[in-house]
């Protein structure tokens, strides 16, 4: 199955470069439907012109973005060297605690596809 999510540019630029490895997402219904093996198509905002493919080969499911935070190392989303308290607060200015409390938060592992 193919999916297509919007994603700014800097770590549109990150997965492109080899350095983010895992896509921090809520696990609202749409992410939901996402099975290992699945692609998925990020199309880098604001204007959506580009593109690129990644395979998903690994879903970690938390109940918080703090415990997900927590238990995996920062480099694997780019970030090596920020703080969780700014990884929170990043993750706060686009997704509410209201949300986050009703579905929880997903890691996707994924690797460019061919």
């Amino acid at each position: 199955m193919e999916h297509n999510m919007r994603l700014f540019e800097e770590p549109f630029n990150l997965i492109l470069q080899g350095k983010k490895i895992i896509e921090i997402r809520l696990n609202d219904e749409k992410r939901q439907k996402v099975k290992i093996g699945d692609h998925i198509i990020f199309w880098k905002l604001p204007n959506c012109e580009e593109n690129l493919k990644v395979r998903v080969s690994g879903l970690l499911h938390y109940e918080s973005f703090e415990k997900l935070y927590k238990d995996i190392p920062f480099d694997l989303f780019g970030r090596d060297g920020k703080s969780l308290e700014w990884m929170i607060k990043g993750t706060y200015k686009i997704y509410t605690k209201e949300q986050e409390k009703r579905y929880g938060a997903l890691g996707i592992r994924i690797e460019l596809a061919d």
